[in-house]
């Protein structure tokens, strides 16, 4: 146990010599051992929640309301929180009417991807779209595809607000086509996913979009009375 704990750790000089170690050293290292993994990851967890940028910081999938009927299930969103669908690189679409939760379950992924060790990143869509339209201006348009290329998690909310324009379809379709089946999206909309042709516009660009998006995804419709309230008391 002591031995596996070292090389966890990356002491391999220690974990060599660890069974020339007097017992009573042994237990009692093993417990120093036991702190400094537990401070290790709750350092790194902090880190991951600090760069991740969730709109509900708290948000987490054991706190989910499952009693209120919208069309949420607790199996599935259980089965979601162990992050299989994001090592697998599937995405999940969120859509429901304002107030349903969606930003709130998308955080809680999020919560959850982070404690799983995935980095995340948490963004609007329209200050996405804006942060790559002043990328284009000052020169640093391909550093940030390539950080959002690197990104495990990618959470968009507000999906489909405005439609878009001929340089945000292009935008898009750069981030999903760097992401497309190598990494995982959430995306939360209130516009129903049958819709989405409309709000990207132009038929051919708006196929690729979308051929990187849905067919990958799990799809979660939200339905009910506003949530937003219990959101407001949880956040």
């Amino acid at each position: 146990m002591l031995k596996e704990k070292l090389l966890s750790l990356k002491l391999y000089g220690m974990a060599k010599s660890v069974e020339e170690t007097p017992v009573d050293f042994e237990e009692g290292l093993s417990l120093l051992l036991d702190k400094e993994i537990v401070f290790r990851q709750d350092k790194q967890l902090r880190m991951l929640l600090l760069k991740a940028k969730l709109k509900y910081s708290n948000a987490c999938v054991e706190e989910i309301d499952f009693k209120t009927d919208r069309g949420l299930g607790k199996s599935q969103m259980l089965e979601l929180s162990s992050n299989g669908w994001i090592k697998k690189s599937r995405n999940i679409i969120l859509t429901g009417p304002t107030g349903a939760g969606k930003t709130y379950l998308a955080c809680a992924l999020g919560n959850s991807a982070c404690r799983g060790g995935i980095n995340s990143l948490y963004v609007r869509l329209p200050r996405l779209l804006q942060e790559m339209k002043v990328s284009r201006a000052d020169g640093s348009y391909v550093k940030l595809l390539n950080k959002l290329s690197k990104i495990k998690l990618l959470i968009i909310d507000d999906w489909g607000i405005d439609l878009l324009d001929e340089m945000q379809r292009r935008d898009l379709l750069e981030i999903f086509e760097d992401r497309h089946q190598l990494r995982s999206t959430v995306i939360t909309a209130q516009v129903p996913v049958d819709k989405w042709h409309e709000v990207i516009g132009e038929p051919t660009i708006a196929d690729a979009i979308l051929d990187r998006i849905v067919h990958n995804a799990y799809q979660i419709k939200l339905t009910g009375e506003s949530m937003r309230k219990n959101i407001t008391e949880k956040s």
